[in-house]
């Protein structure tokens, strides 16, 4: 693979992973504002598990 097309891979896996963890957080804002314990437990051990 060349070096351009490896940096473009890299790039994308890095917006792919902000994108994820931006939207855990906004589920997460959500989920505490409407009191959902539950939710907002699992949210946060998929927040632990994706870091």
């Amino acid at each position: 693979m060349n070096q351009g097309r490896l940096q473009s891979v890299r790039k994308a896996q890095e917006v792919h992973r902000e994108n994820i963890q931006k939207s855990l957080e906004h589920r997460l804002q959500v989920a505490r504002a409407k009191g959902d314990e539950q939710l907002v437990r699992q949210l946060e051990a998929e927040m632990r598990y994706s870091s």
